[in-house]
């Protein structure tokens, strides 16, 4: 068997890149690249990339929201994954993502947001990242979206 340098064994094996863009690759991977910058974030919000936040909800409705996100507390995220695609639809007014669609996660500071990652990999998602900043990380950008 040929033997693969680390960072070719890695991206073999783990590495499910998002599009290409501006000439470089978002990758959504069961290691080092799963954490993204504002940056980065803002980057795959242009690609309409399915964004969670997992705070609690009364989180959301007293500081706001980082926009175009929704919200699924971490509390309901297993079940959440899981659920039909319509009920989905239906309760979080959004589609449902597939294992493969590119799914980032948000949390206030990135506790949060890391078990989310975890939990969605479990479940067989692949091109899950976290926005390890959080909403913290946001407002020091710009402002937040209020309900």
């Amino acid at each position: 068997m040929e033997r693969l340098a680390e960072g070719q064994l890695y991206q073999e094996i783990f590495c499910s890149c998002f599009e290409k863009e501006n000439s470089n690759y978002l990758c959504a991977a069961a290691a080092p690249n799963q954490d993204l910058s504002y940056q980065e974030l803002k980057d795959l919000k242009k690609a309409h990339v399915l964004h969670i936040d997992v705070r609690e909800r009364w989180e959301i409705d007293r500081f706001g929201k980082i926009p175009e996100s929704i919200n699924i507390p971490l509390g309901e995220l297993m079940e959440a994954l899981q659920m039909d695609p319509t009920e989905f639809k239906e309760q979080y007014n959004q589609t449902m993502p597939s294992k493969s669609d590119p799914v980032v996660f948000s949390c206030l500071a990135g506790t949060r947001s890391k078990q989310a990652l975890g939990f969605a990999m479990s479940l067989g998602f692949s091109r899950v990242q976290q926005y390890a900043g959080g909403f913290d990380d946001w407002v020091k950008h710009e402002p937040p979206e209020k309900k």
